[in-house]
């Protein structure tokens, strides 16, 4: 099973990408997580929509390329909105994908949130929290719960 953190935006601090990759690191070779960053579009004078929409476009051009590596691989979006799970929840989620060798493609859009009409596209919209989050925050967030999920399904310790 692949798990993909697709995002938008690049160079994020170090303490970003060193939480990112130390989950990512735990994670078993049969539940790999990857982060694809997609760089973000310029952005104009006061015009989020076209920024949102070129900033789907961006999105939608990769996730087309992993769903053709992967054909039938679960999309999420990661919305405010969406759907909240516990921690319980996103292990069963995982192990349910799992057991059918389903691949996780999780969507994280840029400062205002991601277009509507790929958001509607994804199979799934989640939501990690009702406060507003800093998306560099998110992809820490994003990796520990999904490691943590990982810990679930196997009666790892680190969960207690």
């Amino acid at each position: 099973m692949h798990l993909v953190l697709l995002a938008i935006g690049t160079r994020m601090p170090a303490w970003v990408t060193e939480g990112f990759n130390e989950y990512q690191k735990r994670m078993p070779p049969d539940m790999r997580l990857t982060l694809e960053e997609i760089p973000m579009p310029k952005r104009g004078k006061g015009d989020a929509g076209s920024q949102i929409r070129a900033e789907a476009d961006a999105l939608r051009k990769r996730l087309e390329t992993i769903v053709k590596k992967s054909p039938g691989a679960k999309t999420v979006a990661l919305e405010v909105n969406g759907r909240a799970l516990d921690t319980h929840a996103l292990s069963r989620k995982l192990g349910e994908l799992k057991d059918v060798g389903q691949d996780l493609v999780l969507l994280v859009g840029g400062p205002d949130g991601l277009c509507p009409e790929l958001s509607a596209s994804a199979h799934e919209r989640w939501s990690l929290s009702n406060l507003t989050l800093p998306h560099p925050l998110v992809r820490v967030l994003l990796a520990e719960q999904l490691y943590r999920g990982w810990t679930l399904l196997t009666g790892h310790p680190y969960h207690r």
